[in-house]
């Protein structure tokens, strides 16, 4: 969420970074919300000067045995006046409210122009993309060959885009969800959290998923609350520090969790029909970090870094890019992607998103910084994919198979799993 006086200073130029992304700001509009809120506020302060006034004229004149019919009826009339000025700044602030909610993030300048990742702009490649003495298949023929998926019995459990995982299937997920978060935590300083799979409107709305993605999340119906399935782990992990006050001195924080999350994939029907890469449900590790504003571009740096390594031990060949200003996140301003090498497309695909949110998140969910001598702001937030599992499974079963239908298991992973090879 915006500062609405940050939006109005022409220094901001928030019309042109927000158009870079598709947005059109209606700067007529926020003016006019703006000063009627002002002036129901203004009209609310002076009646009620004026009603303090009245009302000590009342008393005087009661001591005086006067008659006060009047300045009662008058003092009634300024609580009138009082109460609708107030209704009219409550609803006033409401409408201001939802309609900020609804303005992403302003892009940073150094992001390419464009709306898709075809505009995307390389910052570096990893790995040699493996060459094969035969036709490589997709994830989806290594791993029935394996006997690790059945998708017809998970459409049966909760129709299309599910999977069961089976046997070593089931084990090679949560091997790579361990080998995730011993890097993260042993080796690269983050805390690690169990958290609960649901949150509330509240904390999706502070994170930035709501309202503007709604159709895309899951609700569960209770009828005595109201309780979505978290998209992923950021939601809660940001959410620990809602109105909050973080005294610098203590930051940065890395935080790191490792949960299932539940997406509709509203809109993109009829994309990635085929296996594990766009589900409604998958595993992910993820990791966000708080910080000093001035710092977040290097703390972005070393987020990439810390996802990047992931991909390193398993020896899988990936691309960095960064995103252009119409498809970066809604709250982000900066984003990179990293995009794992997968044969049977022949193109890389994105496995991790690492973005730098500035303080957009941390205004909406009241996330405050202090210093030893008391000044205050808010926190930059930062958060990226360490990685998603089922993608990561997805690269290592096409990038490793063998002619015989066997895939070699990445040598970091093998203490995991127990086995260096997967057979058929």
């Amino acid at each position: 969420m915006h500062d609405p006086r940050v939006l109005l200073d022409p220094a901001t130029d928030a019309v042109r970074k927000l158009a870079r992304r598709g947005y059109q700001l209606d700067l007529t509009r926020l003016e006019t919300l703006l000063s009627a809120r002002n002036s129901a506020i203004q009209r609310a302060d002076e009646a009620r000067a004026e009603s303090k006034k009245v009302a000590a004229s009342v008393g005087q004149a009661a001591k005086r045995g006067e008659d006060i019919t009047a300045l009662r009826e008058h003092a009634k009339g300024l609580k009138g006046s009082i109460a609708e000025a107030e209704e009219e700044h409550q609803r006033l602030d409401a409408e201001l409210t939802e309609w900020m909610l609804g303005i992403p993030n302003l892009p940073d300048d150094r992001l390419p122009d464009g709306a898709t990742d075809e505009f995307a702009e390389l910052v570096s490649t990893w790995g040699e993309q493996p060459e094969f003495d035969f036709e490589p298949a997709d994830h989806v023929d290594v791993g029935e060959r394996l006997g690790i998926f059945d998708f017809p019995r998970a459409t049966k459990l909760a129709g299309p885009r599910f999977v069961v995982l089976k046997g070593v299937g089931a084990r090679l997920e949560r091997a790579l969800a361990n080998f995730f978060l011993t890097l993260h935590t042993e080796e690269q300083g983050y805390t690690e959290f169990g958290l609960p799979a649901l949150a509330n409107r509240a904390a999706l709305t502070g994170s930035g998923q709501l309202p503007k993605f709604q159709d895309d999340l899951f609700a569960t119906g209770v009828a005595d609350r109201e309780l979505f399935l978290v998209p992923t782990a950021e939601v809660p992990l940001l959410n620990l520090h809602a109105d909050e006050i973080l005294a610098t001195e203590e930051l940065p924080f890395a935080y790191t969790a490792h949960t299932p999350c539940f997406r509709s994939e509203a809109g993109s029907y009829g994309r990635d029909t085929r296996g594990l890469i766009r589900m409604h449900q998958f595993s992910k590790v993820e990791l966000v970090r708080f910080c000093e504003p001035a710092e977040s571009d290097a703390q972005l740096r070393l987020m990439l870094s810390h996802a990047e390594e992931c991909l390193r031990r398993l020896g899988l060949a990936y691309r960095v890019v960064a995103l252009p200003a119409g498809d970066i996140g809604f709250s982000a301003q900066f984003t990179y992607d990293i995009e794992v090498w997968l044969p049977s497309q022949g193109r890389y695909r994105e496995i991790s998103s690492v973005s730098d949110c500035g303080v957009f998140q941390s205004r909406r969910a009241g996330i405050r910084t202090r210093t030893k001598d008391g000044r205050r702001g808010l926190a930059a937030t930062l958060n990226g994919s360490g990685l998603a599992v089922g993608r990561t499974m997805v690269a290592i079963l096409e990038q490793n198979q063998q002619a015989d239908g066997s895939v070699r298991v990445p040598e970091a992973l093998v203490p995991f799993l127990g086995t260096d090879v997967l057979r058929p």
